[in-house]
């Protein structure tokens, strides 16, 4: 029996009145990497009646629905099963409405999928959100970090303002169509305020509507920004906290030794992880943004030995660099000074751009 098989499977609870949009976000949310149990209801009554008979992970529900609509499924779920994960999938697009939603505790407001690349987008949300496990948090989305709230709305490609509360501070992140582009508390802007309100570990918030003539003060991706906090935090306190573990999975070179040259790496404006790894020692490699960096690891070993072998039999020359451009994102992967690397980019990225940006890349390892 595989691990797959061996793990608890999760259910999901699909909520719709429109018995097509049914079978199709079934299907849709069948193309999970979890596999999970897709189970559906055609009105709110009788998803009450399900959640009561048996648990399920996470509840997807459409809001507008005859008799018992989607916020009174909501309100509700949030009383009876605070431990339920919640999405709402709608056509309706209304800040002050979303708002609304997102004060009842659902952990994302999405609107229905309508292109490929927003399929993407949702199924991403979707396994992110399966893939947690309940912790102590903010309230506004169901016990998460701010870490789990910022990746959720940059994922979304969202414009909104997170106003975040805890106990006598608070602050303010500013989000535009995915990016995280100000921030403000106690005395600070720009990235000094988003590092200073990701340290705090508890407390409120509330998405307000969107700004979208606020000046942009902050230029770095929002995963790198992430990343030098989680490392900061790490610094600080001499071990891995639950903000790092969110993001990656890294394997360090020593637990003693100096913190990771790969994180200036990461800010890098396109880049999504940073793998370092020395060749022929096949446990050996240092991770940035990357949850499973193993996998990642073997493939890139791999391909890269093959390649060397090639350029050997066609008498082409040392290798110096792949670019393997994918639909969700694009891979490079370069041999530089005793290590092989391989760098994730984003996939709006040309080929040729790509190839410009690991040249100032690894010049950056070098400095």
């Amino acid at each position: 029996m595989s691990e797959t098989t061996m793990r608890k499977r999760h259910k999901i609870l699909l909520v719709d009145d429109d018995q097509d949009l049914l079978d199709l976000y079934r299907e849709i949310l069948s193309q999970l990497p979890s596999r999970p149990e897709i189970s559906t209801s055609a009105t709110g009554a009788r998803a009450m009646a399900m959640l009561e008979a048996e648990p399920f992970t996470l509840l997807v529900c459409d809001l507008n629905m005859p008799k018992m609509d989607g916020l009174q499924v909501l309100s509700i779920v949030r009383r009876k099963y605070p431990e339920l994960r919640t999405v709402v999938l709608t056509s309706v697009m209304d800040e002050q409405f979303r708002s609304r939603v997102y004060a009842l505790g659902v952990d994302l407001f999405w609107q229905k999928p309508g292109s490929g690349e927003e399929i993407k987008q949702f199924l991403a949300c979707i396994e992110s959100l399966l893939g947690r496990e309940s912790q102590s948090g903010f309230r506004g989305v169901q016990s998460k970090s701010l870490v789990d709230i910022i990746q959720l709305e940059c994922i979304s490609q969202n414009s909104t303002v997170l106003k975040i509360i805890n106990g006598p501070l608070n602050g303010r992140i500013w989000i535009e169509t995915g990016e995280v582009i100000d921030a403000v508390s106690e005395g600070l802007t720009g990235e000094a305020a988003f590092h200073k309100i990701l340290s705090w570990r508890s407390g409120n918030f509330e998405a307000l509507p969107p700004e979208p003539h606020r000046t942009r003060s902050i230029f770095s991706s929002y995963q790198g920004l992430l990343l030098e906090t989680a490392q900061a935090h790490d610094e600080a306190q001499g071990q891995n906290n639950s903000a790092a573990t969110d993001i990656m999975n890294m394997a360090p070179a020593t637990e003693s030794g100096p913190p990771s040259r790969l994180a200036p790496l990461t800010r890098f404006e396109g880049v999504e992880f940073v793998l370092a790894l020395k060749p022929g020692a096949e446990k050996e490699f240092e991770a940035r943004g990357l949850e499973n960096p193993q996998p990642v690891a073997d493939w890139s070993r791999q391909t890269l030995e093959q390649f060397r072998l090639l350029g050997e039999r066609l008498q082409a020359g040392p290798l110096q660099q792949l670019e393997c451009l994918g639909p969700q994102r694009h891979v490079a992967l370069a041999p530089h000074q005793e290590l092989d690397f391989c760098v994730g980019w984003e996939h709006d990225l040309s080929a040729l751009q790509i190839r410009e940006a690991m040249k100032k890349v690894l010049a950056l390892w070098v400095s």
